[in-house]
């Protein structure tokens, strides 16, 4: 598949910057949701560039580093999981993409971004933009944001958050609902990390 071919498209439409945007960690029950814009440079060839999620975490450590000394522009932002409970996961994620939009510079003029949702109830992408499904494995610059996205949240979760609060084991389960989460959840109670909004059905599960 031709990675390039969204970026081309919006070029040869007049926009001069484009950059992918994606974001990681909208799942977990603790922890911020993170995003990442990228511009990447014209038909720039990194071998492996893939969907963060296909691959390793070792090759997505591999891959970080290159990205950032080699775009044009990257950025990286979140939403907390304060703000995730105020205005709901799917708002947070449009915040967290747009506050990484807005951190690029040079700024770019058109963004790509991964999925089909560019807005919530309360927030929205305001740079002209494309949403694209799977975009994360059809665009060069998506797949680039979505490595920097994931590898950012994954190295917050398991050094911050594992250091202020080692009884959760955050750098083994990286606040996903896993058994061991869950067994955490059960012995010590949520953290000020934890969303309250996603936490509903264990603490239901406890009033019984």
């Amino acid at each position: 598949m031709d990675l390039w071919e969204y970026e081309r498209r919006q070029q040869d439409a007049g926009y001069a910057a484009v950059c992918g945007v994606d974001e990681a960690g909208a799942g977990p029950l603790a922890g911020p949701v993170y995003a990442a814009a990228v511009i990447l440079p014209e038909q720039w060839d990194l071998p492996g560039l893939n969907d963060s999620k296909q691959l390793t975490e070792k090759k997505r450590e591999a891959l970080f580093p290159l990205i950032c000394r080699q775009a044009l522009s990257w950025s990286v932002a979140f939403a907390t999981a304060e703000e995730i409970d105020e205005m709901d996961i799917l708002n947070a994620r449009m915040l967290a993409m747009q506050r990484a939009i807005d951190g690029l510079s040079p700024a770019a003029d058109f963004a790509l971004i991964d999925g089909n949702r560019d807005h919530g109830s309360r927030v929205a992408i305001t740079l002209p933009h494309q949403t694209v499904v799977k975009g994360d494995s059809r665009s060069a610059s998506i797949a680039a944001a979505s490595i920097l996205a994931k590898v950012s949240r994954d190295r917050y979760v398991s050094t911050e958050l594992e250091e202020r609060y080692p009884q959760y084991q955050f750098a083994r389960h990286k606040g996903y609902g896993t058994k061991l989460h869950y067994a955490m959840l059960d012995q010590y109670g949520p953290c000020p990390e934890h969303r309250k909004s996603f936490l509903k059905k264990w603490e239901a599960g406890r009033d019984q």
